[in-house]
C-alpha cells in the first residue's frame, strides 16, 4: 500500500515548540535521575550504615542500566502499540516514583531494587521522546529540534551535579536522591498540554481521531499515514496489522542492513559516552595531567555535549545527517587522541568538551536519525531496540575502562583504544544505506465517504 508522507504536514511552531517543552522536561527528569548516581557514589561510599564495598557500589550503578536497557526495549515498543503519550506519562511515574523509594531505602537491596525498577521508566523516555519528536518537527528542522529536546539529558545531569555540591553538606544523599521525585508534578501538566501521537491514531485505523487531533492543532496539510491504517476503519470490521509487524519491519530486507549499522554505531556511541565518562579522570591521572575535580569533568563534559547537540543538530539538517556523524565521530576520537600529549588545564579541558561532542553529541544525534529513518509505524520500536542494544555498550563501556586502567600499557594506548572506538562507530555509520523516499498517496481511499483522503 502506498504511504503519504508526513513531510507534508505544516505543523504550527507552536504546536512544535509545545511538543519539544513536554519531552524536554521529561528528558530533564530522567537525565537528574541518571546522573544523580555517581554525583553521590562518594557519599555512599562513606555510608557507614551500609559499610558498602567498592564492588557493591559498582553493583548499585549497574542496576539502573539493565533496566533501561529493558525499558527501551518494551516500552519503545509498547509506544507503538498503546499510544507514545500514554507510554511517555508511565515512565515518568515510574522513574520518579521509584526515586522516592531509593532516597527512602533501608537496605542497599532495596535501593538497588527501586533504581532497577526506575532503569525501566528512564530507558523507556528516550525513544517515545524522540518518536514525538521527530513526528511534530518540520523535516529540516527535525535533527536540530531533536537535539533541543534532548539538551534536557545533559542539563539534567549538570542539575544532579549542582545538587550534590549544594544539598548533599546540609541534608545528606538522600535528599540529593529524593529531588528527583519532584518530577512527579509536572505529569499533570504534560498530560493536558502533549498531544497524542497523530502516526499512533493512524496506525491503528483511528482516522477521525487524526483528523479532529489534526484541526485542533491547526496543522495544514495534514495527509493520513494510510499506509499503516487498515483499508476498512477497524470500528466497521476492518483488521489492524498485526503487533509482531511492529517489531520485524527492522529486520525485513529492506530494512536489515540499516538496522545492523544503526545499532553497532549507537553501541559504540554508548560506549564511548559511559567509558569516557567514568574513566578517562583516572586514565589522565595515570598519565600524568591534572584535570581538576571529576565534578569539574563531569560539568564540562555535560555542558559541552548540550551545546555540541545543538550545533551539530544545526549542521545534520543542513548538511545531511549521515555525514555529519561520520566526520564528528573521527573528529571526536581525535580529540580523545589529543590528550595524549602534555597539556595546560584549560587545553585538556578543551580535549574534554571536544570528546564530549564526539561521544554524546553525536550519539544523540544518530538516535534523532534512527526515529526518522523507519517507517512512521514502527518509530518508538525502532528507537527503543537501538538504545536498547546499545545498552550493552553503555555496561561495557565502564568494563572496558577498568581493563584499561589495570593494564600494565603505556598510557597512550588507552586514549588509543577509546579514539579506535570513534572511527569504528564512524565507519558503521558511513555503511547505512540511503534511506528510501516514501510514496506519495495515490489512488487510495481509506474511506469512500471521506472526500479528504479519496483517490486524489
Amino acid at each position: 500500500m502506498a504511504t503519504a508522507p508526513i513531510n507534508n504536514w505544516n505543523v504550527p511552531k507552536k504546536t512544535t515548540g509545545l511538543v519539544l517543552f513536554c519531552c524536554w522536561l521529561a528528558i530533564l527528569a530522567e537525565g537528574y535521575d541518571v546522573g544523580v548516581l555517581g554525583a553521590i557514589l562518594p557519599a555512599l561510599a562513606e555510608y557507614k550504615e551500609w559499610n558498602l564495598s567498592p564492588l557493591a557500589l559498582g553493583g548499585l550503578g549497574s542496576y539502573a542500566l539493565i533496566g533501561m536497557l529493558i525499558g527501551a526495549l518494551f516500552i519503545g515498543t509498547l509506544s507503538d502499540l498503546v499510544g507514545r503519550k500514554k507510554m511517555l506519562l508511565a515512565s515518568m511515574v515510574i522513574f520518579t516514583i521509584t526515586q522516592a523509594g531509593a532516597a527512602w531505602a533501608p537496605t542497599p537491596e532495596l535501593f538497588g531494587l527501586f533504581r532497577l525498577i526506575g532503569g525501566l521508566g528512564m530507558g523507556g523516555v528516550i525513544p517515545v521522546a524522540a518518536a514525538l519528536t521527530i513526528e511534530y518537527s518540520a523535516p529540516n528542522k527535525r535533527s536540530y529540534n531533536y537535539g533541543l529536546m534532548y539538551s534536557g539529558y545533559s542539563l539534567g545531569i549538570v542539575a544532579a551535579a549542582l545538587a550534590a555540591l549544594f544539598v548533599l553538606p546540609m541534608g545528606g544523599w538522600r535528599a540529593v536522591i529524593a529531588i528527583g521525585a519532584a518530577p512527579v508534578v509536572l505529569i499533570p501538566i504534560i498530560w493536558k498540554f502533549l498531544p497524542e501521537s497523530l502516526e499512533f491514531l493512524e496506525s491503528k485505523g483511528r482516522k477521525s481521531e487524526a483528523k479532529a487531533l489534526a484541526a485542533k492543532l491547526n496543522i495544514a496539510n495534514y495527509t493520513p499515514v494510510v499506509a499503516v491504517a487498515p483499508a476498512v476503519p477497524v470500528a466497521q470490521g476492518g483488521q489492524a496489522d498485526p503487533w509482531w509487524k511492529t517489531i520485524t519491519t527492522m529486520f525485513s530486507r529492506k530494512y536489515l542492513r540499516s538496522t545492523v549499522f544503526f545499532w553497532i554505531s549507537l553501541f559504540c556511541g554508548l560506549v564511548l559516552v559511559y567509558g569516557l565518562n567514568t574513566w578517562l579522570p583516572s586514565i589522565m591521572k595515570k598519565a600524568g595531567y591534572d584535570l581538576g575535580s571529576s565534578l569539574t569533568f563531569l560539568l564540562v563534559f555535560s555542558l559541552a555535549s548540550a551545546i555540541g547537540g545543538l550545533l551539530l543538530g544545526r549542521a545534520a539538517d543542513k548538511y545531511g545527517k549521515k555525514l555529519i556523524l561520520v566526520v564528528f565521530y573521527i573528529l571526536g576520537g581525535l580529540g580523545i587522541m589529543l590528550l595524549v600529549f602534555p597539556n595546560t588545564m584549560v587545553v585538556n579541558l578543551l580535549f574534554v568538551a571536544f570528546a564530549g561532542v564526539g561521544s554524546i553529541s553525536t550519539s544523540l544525534v544518530l538516535t534523532g536519525y534512527i526515529a526518522d529513518y523507519y517507517p512512521a509505524k514502527v518509530r518508538g520500536t525502532a528507537t527503543g531496540w537501538a538504545l536498547s542494544f546499545a545498552r550493552l555498550g553503555a555496561i561495557s563501556g565502564p568494563l572496558i575502562g577498568g581493563w584499561i586502567a589495570g593494564s600494565k600499557l603505556p598510557f597512550e594506548a588507552n586514549f588509543a583504544i577509546f579514539a579506535g572506538i570513534a572511527v569504528l562507530a564512524a565507519g558503521a555509520v558511513a555503511m547505512i544505506p540511503k534511506p528510501q523516499p516514501e510514496v506519495p498517496l495515490a489512488a487510495v481511499d481509506l474511506d469512500p465517504n471521506d472526500a479528504s483522503v479519496s483517490a486524489r
